[in-house]
């Protein structure tokens, strides 16, 4: 863990907890037979990701210009 780069360490708790998430979905699906349960677990690795991706990306802001460049 002391070796991975910094963004990898950055990255690693949403892989992780997507990774469980879909295992537990898995888990209710077919051991405990919770079709409704397993699929709703299983929704929520997208929005582990993408909370992730949210959190850590880039904001990229557009240039600023000035009034006559945005009129023209």
């Amino acid at each position: 863990m002391k070796n991975l780069p910094a963004h990898l360490k950055l990255k690693l708790p949403f892989v992780v907890a997507g990774f469980l998430s879909f295992l537990f979905s898995i888990w209710l699906y077919f051991v405990k037979d919770e079709t409704m349960a397993g699929i709703f677990v299983g929704l929520w690795v997208p929005s582990i990701h993408s909370l992730g991706t949210l959190l850590i990306g880039k904001v990229e802001q557009p240039a600023s210009r000035t009034r006559e460049e945005i009129r023209s």
